[in-house]
């Protein structure tokens, strides 16, 4: 018996009737032999983790545009962090951690530049439309490994398109990382909107402070708690009260950080820059990347020109157009 072999027989003995078992998972767009250490999932939590997307996630905003200070979440922070919560949920319910840790470490790599600031500027310009959930499946099927992908399996790539709103994943550990990105996001926002003086604390709804928690930690362990205890056979939810509370608590970041002036007040500059780059490459779609322009021409420019543009940092996408669009000062 392989490692591997001995791996998925302790999930057939383990985990909840209703888990994902890596021995049942309807396989990769491309069929593979199977590894000796490793699951399918995690093998694709791996591949993950070492592709280019991943690592370009340190430097792309979360809330707030390019922050200069130490601390501020990058969407890399924050999907460390879904992470931790949904492999926390996963262990309690007994569900595959291996499946719900690759759908959590891959669910934001198609995001944009200037967090969804730059999602709703290409969505306006590029024909296809945008969002960042199809795009991470975009990334993960075709963008990566110039242009191979990482031809992961089925489950995981169902899990990180179902992400957001919409339909649902059809794996539990799938739903599982939806929560966990709402709860991560919530409390994290918090804390940088506090850092960043655009939130004090007597402003947060009292009753969620007495029902969740006045700490990050606290109000992250209520929810957790809360959920944990509340699901069963795989349907996953909260306490109606928590659950009430913590709709109103992202009601109010929405209307408190999310639509702040002061917290956005340079995201008004995205479109702008945005549109710029994507009209440039256009006209010059010899100046993007190889693999970008085999894009092009096996697909469409509109299409590489975007998905260029969807890969870049926030700092890749404002050197970039400065040394494009502001003049150089003139040295003799």
């Amino acid at each position: 018996m392989t490692v591997r072999e001995r791996t998925q027989q302790i999930e057939r003995q383990t985990l909840a009737p209703y888990a994902s078992l890596s021995q049942q998972t309807r396989g990769r767009q491309r069929p593979e032999e199977e590894c000796a250490l490793r699951t399918c999932y995690q093998r694709d939590r791996d591949r993950i983790i070492h592709c280019k997307a991943f690592r370009r996630l340190k430097q792309k905003t979360q809330v707030f545009l390019a922050p200069e200070g130490d601390h501020y979440r990058t969407r890399l922070t924050h999907t460390l962090e879904v992470t931790q919560i949904a492999r926390t949920v996963a262990r309690a319910l007994r569900v595959n951690e291996d499946l719900t840790e690759a759908v959590a470490l891959g669910h934001d790599l198609g995001h944009t530049p200037f967090g969804h600031a730059g999602e709703r500027a290409l969505r306006e310009i590029c024909p296809y439309g945008f969002e960042h959930n199809e795009q991470s499946v975009r990334v993960v099927e075709r963008l990566e490994k110039e242009g191979k992908g990482l031809n992961l399996t089925w489950e995981v790539r169902d899990g990180i398109r179902c992400h957001t709103s919409g339909a649902e994943a059809q794996t539990v550990e799938g739903r599982i990382v939806r929560i966990a990105d709402r709860i991560a996001y919530i409390n994290h926002d918090i804390d940088d909107a506090q850092r960043a003086g655009v939130l004090q604390p007597e402003q947060i709804p009292e009753e969620a402070t007495r029902l969740l928690g006045s700490r990050r930690s606290t109000r992250i362990h209520t929810l957790v708690s809360s959920l944990v205890e509340n699901s069963r056979e795989g349907n996953l939810q909260m306490a109606p009260e928590i659950q009430r509370v913590f709709q109103g608590l992202h009601e109010f970041m929405y209307q408190t950080v999310y639509r702040s002036p002061f917290a956005k007040q340079e995201e008004k500059k995205v479109p702008g820059l945005i549109e710029r780059l994507y009209a440039y490459f256009l006209g010059h779609p010899e100046k993007m990347p190889q693999e970008m322009q085999r894009i092009a021409e096996e697909e469409d420019l509109p299409r590489a020109v975007c998905d260029y543009i969807a890969g870049m940092t926030d700092h890749y996408a404002i050197g970039l157009f400065e040394e494009i669009f502001v003049p150089k000062a003139w040295r003799s």
